[in-house]
């Protein structure tokens, strides 16, 4: 009988890596879902919260994404009996996959330690109050596959468990450069992406923003590209006032536009991690030095293959049956994944035997 594996996605990106990783498990049957609660509060943020990656547009955009990619889904893994579960966020561990071995893998940039965040450490709140920052302090999974040297230090410190960590690259962040080949028609301008922070009841001075990309553009070609789960007509007309000249995308192949643009402009945002690979003149809330400690591995697209080998691994090693298992199916071992390495500080890396190129990060 095959064994069973649930990916839990979310976004559009963080379902597109779950899509990725599951390419290499064709031993296994693969089901697919978007992020969930598991109780009652998935009717209110449907209902309510419509920027949050548990209803309206974001979970609308992954169940089109599953549907034109031709992929199992099972509606919050209701049918339970999963080996393993892969996900992309740990900030709700929900009940049905609480009892199940789960590998966590870094969905991009992670949220500023705000308040949120040291209520979490310190008070003891809910880890989804706040945000991405929190991400991967439930200790809920067996390996956390993260996107560079940088970001190991980063979790860390804030308190993930060292051995539990891999750098491996990350899907969707780990080459860049085919985001070159694109069919864009416009090259040479100044690129500003906007946020949906006041759609997630932040403050922003949308104005600012504008004219700041504006002062930037200093005459050059201005083109905005707006957040997809944001107020799209208030944007528009806030974009129109104040910048009447510039174009504005509402849809579209965000990292084509990045790869095609001189500067980019945004406000704390993964997107300057495609930027900065690319070497484009950018305009952050994130310092550019931090952008670069944390920058993702460029491994050619390897990182999927990379995070499967681990797990296969991991699960050979615990479980002797997975290694009948996968040779029975595929006829394959797999003996070439990264193995940790634990330095003097208790700092766990990914090293690169068998041939496997990890660069870390400088």
């Amino acid at each position: 009988m095959r064994k069973k594996v649930l990916f839990i996605g979310g976004s559009v990106n963080q379902t597109s890596m779950m899509h990725a990783l599951s390419r290499y498990f064709q031993e296994y049957d693969c089901f697919f879902t978007p992020y969930y609660i598991g109780d009652f509060r998935d009717g209110l943020m449907k209902k309510y919260f419509d920027f949050s990656i548990l209803g309206g547009k974001y979970k609308q955009h992954t169940l089109e994404y599953l549907a034109s990619n031709n992929l199992k889904i099972d509606a919050m893994g209701s049918s339970g009996d999963y080996d393993f579960v892969v996900t992309c966020q740990d900030l709700i561990i929900q009940k049905n996959i609480k009892n199940k071995r789960i590998f966590l893998v870094q969905e991009g940039m992670t949220d500023p330690q705000r308040l949120g965040y040291f209520c979490v450490k310190r008070l003891g709140f809910p880890r989804w109050i706040a945000g991405t920052s929190a991400t991967g302090l439930s200790n809920a999974y067996d390996l956390f596959f993260v996107a560079s040297k940088g970001y190991a230090d980063l979790f860390i410190k804030n308190g993930v468990r060292p051995e539990k960590i891999m750098v491996t690259g990350i899907p969707n962040f780990d080459d860049v450069k085919r985001f070159l080949k694109n069919d864009f028609p416009y090259k040479n301008f100044v690129l500003a992406l906007t946020s949906n922070l006041r759609e997630c009841m932040e403050y922003e001075n949308r104005r600012k923003f504008i004219l700041k990309a504006v002062s930037i553009a200093a005459g050059r070609t201005l083109i905005f590209k707006l957040h997809p789960s944001e107020n799209m007509h208030r944007a528009v007309r806030e974009i129109k006032r104040h910048a009447p000249h510039a174009f504005v995308y509402y849809t579209g192949n965000t990292n084509h536009l990045i790869a095609n643009c001189d500067v980019l402009i945004t406000r704390y945002s993964s997107t300057v991690f495609i930027g900065e690979a690319l070497g484009k003149e950018i305009h952050a809330d994130i310092p550019l030095a931090e952008v670069r400690q944390l920058a993702p591995i460029q491994n050619g697209g390897d990182s999927a293959r990379r995070i499967a080998v681990c797990i296969k691994n991991h699960l050979e090693k615990l479980f002797p049956e997975y290694r009948r298992y996968h040779s029975s199916q595929r006829g394959e071992t797999f003996n070439h994944a990264p193995r940790r390495v634990i330095s003097a500080r208790g700092r766990a890396f990914a090293k690169a035997p068998c041939g496997l190129a990890i660069r870390e990060e400088p």
